[in-house]
């Protein structure tokens, strides 16, 4: 029965992969607007209901394929450890990303991205669609972490300000790649520009929310605290 369920599951990731690769080579060739989901299926040879099974909507025939750094932050948000900020994981998976950008190749793929999310409206729309959700999402658990409200108007800032900054950095880059940046370059340029938005807003929300440090048991005295007073003799 394992052996079955893993082909089954091979089987269900191929075909996944070719709709993908038919998608992307079919958006690449004329645009994301001028495909439609019926020839995508004729492209992968399989019917436009296992397409749709696959990929609910042709927007994410395009945006399945791409990292979600979105995701990853509130992930890591949530699973941060004891005294550590949203802001320092999100700093800190930022930063992850910058030696990425000086890769071979990373820029091309930059460029065909900004090309086709440039060229469609629907694809824009649903970009800033993606990056709302999961700022909403950020927001509540920030929000029930400190005990505010779902709507507390401090948990969204500080929710706003984190994905804002990752939003200007991913525009700008592309801006840069289409100018014709590449490699060192451009890695450089991408983290000047974090460093700068980054800083500007530290010493607003860099010390929100850290995670609460678990109290020590009975008899356990906390790293940097005073040892406790010897008692007096009478």
């Amino acid at each position: 029965m394992a052996a079955e369920a893993g082909l089954r599951e091979r089987k269900k990731q191929k075909t996944r992969q070719l709709i993908f690769e038919a998608a992307s080579r079919l958006f690449a060739e004329r645009g994301f607007d001028a495909v439609s989901v019926a020839e995508v299926a004729r492209a992968a040879e399989v019917s436009e209901v296992t397409v749709f099974n696959y990929f609910p909507t042709k927007e994410d025939l395009v945006f399945a394929g791409l990292g979600s750094f979105e995701q990853r932050l509130v992930d890591a948000v949530r699973d941060r450890g004891p005294g550590e900020g949203p802001w320092a994981v999100f700093h800190r998976l930022l930063a992850g990303g910058f030696g990425r950008l000086a890769e071979e190749g990373t820029a091309a793929v930059i460029a065909k991205g900004a090309a086709l999310i440039g060229g469609s409206r629907a694809l824009q729309v649903r970009e800033r669609e993606v990056t709302a959700r999961y700022t909403a999402e950020l927001a509540r658990l920030l929000a029930g972490e400190t005990g505010t409200s779902p709507e507390d108007v401090e948990a969204w800032a500080v929710a706003n300000a984190l994905m804002g900054v990752h939003a200007a950095v991913v525009a700008h880059t592309r801006a840069r790649v289409l100018a014709g940046w590449s490699g060192d370059g451009l890695a450089a340029d991408a983290q000047a520009q974090a460093s700068r938005a980054l800083a500007r807003l530290d010493d607003g929300i860099g010390g929100y929310a850290p995670r609460a440090v678990q109290a020590p048991g009975p008899g356990v005295r906390e790293a940097g605290s005073p040892a406790p007073a010897a008692p007096k003799e009478h």
